[in-house]
């Protein structure tokens, strides 16, 4: 071979050869291997290898590369296949390295899209745990502060006043749920029925402060038995109680809970006051619980917010972590 000549056949077999590393990398790996089906991964492997090992030795010429065919630069098919029968010493020695090419090929974009989804996984997890502690600290802070507390204490102290049988009954829901947002959000999972009770205590001490709390309707159906990450569903049930008032006092929330195998659906509804404007869907608390679902329940959750006829609503729908 003359020092600096290219085979007529380098270039098609190479651009086949990336037309195979991407499409393992991009295809099969994040299709069949990523997703479990790592039997299926290796027949279609297997099948692709001899599927291009003959596409790269049968479709694309070898020039010059049959001594008996030395001065022919373009040698048929017949011939070809002549000396193939003929010489299976040969034949063998022509496979094998394509053969060889073909299984790294596979091996290292298999290996390198590997590389790239762990990094990624890795990487996530640290955000996560770094969303999940930015959002309950903003959570456990906006549940502690003055103004919450404020009016919890004074709703507290009006029944005090009237010597009313509900006193004990609401300094107790107080420290319960100041309890719970103290020693249970620090953990990764809580008990779902934890949860619930939660949510049911800040209803009873929101109540308080109501004129008229015959509006606010709680509902709760299904299997309880479940977990889930703490203070996930709070902002959405904050939200319809700072907006579910009107101007004359009336309250109009109906919040309700299904669980169905492991699906839970929330589902909030309030009225929104023509002199306040709605800010869940732009705010910050908003903003932060698409991160966390986002982040934590990535491709299983629906989230859906309306706003019309001066009410609101929000409905989840949210597959549980077994």
């Amino acid at each position: 071979m003359r020092l600096g000549f290219v085979p007529s056949d380098f270039y098609l077999r190479w651009l086949l050869y990336m037309v195979i590393f991407y499409l393992n990398y991009n295809f099969l790996v994040p299709k069949l291997l990523l997703n479990k089906k790592v039997f299926l991964y290796i027949v279609v492997v297997i099948a692709s290898i001899l599927f291009f090992l003959l596409a790269v030795e049968e479709l694309i010429p070898h020039p010059k590369i049959f001594p008996f065919l030395e001065n022919m630069p373009h040698p048929t098919n017949e011939e070809l296949n002549k000396f193939r029968k003929e010489n299976f010493e040969f034949s063998t020695r022509m496979y094998f390295p394509t053969a060889i090419i073909l299984l790294l090929l596979f091996t290292v974009s298999t290996s390198i899209k590997l590389g790239i989804e762990w990094y990624k996984i890795e990487k996530q997890k640290v955000v996560i745990e770094s969303q999940k502690v930015n959002s309950e600290l903003s959570f456990l802070k906006a549940q502690l502060n003055p103004h919450f507390l404020f009016n919890s204490l004074n709703s507290i102290y009006s029944l005090a006043n009237k010597k009313s049988d509900q006193t004990t009954y609401a300094i107790v829901t107080l420290s319960e749920l100041m309890r719970y947002m103290i020693y249970e959000t620090n953990k990764e999972f809580i008990s779902l029925q934890k949860e619930i009770d939660y949510i049911k205590n800040y209803i009873l001490l929101q109540n308080l402060r109501l004129k008229d709390s015959s509006g606010v309707r709680f509902n709760v159906h299904g299997n309880l038995d479940h977990s889930i990450e703490p203070l996930l569903l709070i902002s959405f049930i904050e939200n319809a109680f700072k907006y579910g008032t009107d101007y004359t006092g009336k309250t109009d929330i109906n919040i309700k809970i299904k669980v169905e195998k492991n699906i839970l659906t929330l589902s909030v509804s309030n009225y929104i006051s023509l002199n306040e404007k709605n800010d869940l869907n732009s705010g910050i608390g908003i903003h932060n619980i698409k991160s966390r679902l986002n982040l934590l329940y990535p491709n299983s959750h629906t989230l859906k917010i309306k706003e019309y006829d001066n009410l609101f609503e929000v409905e989840l729908l949210l597959k549980l972590k077994k």
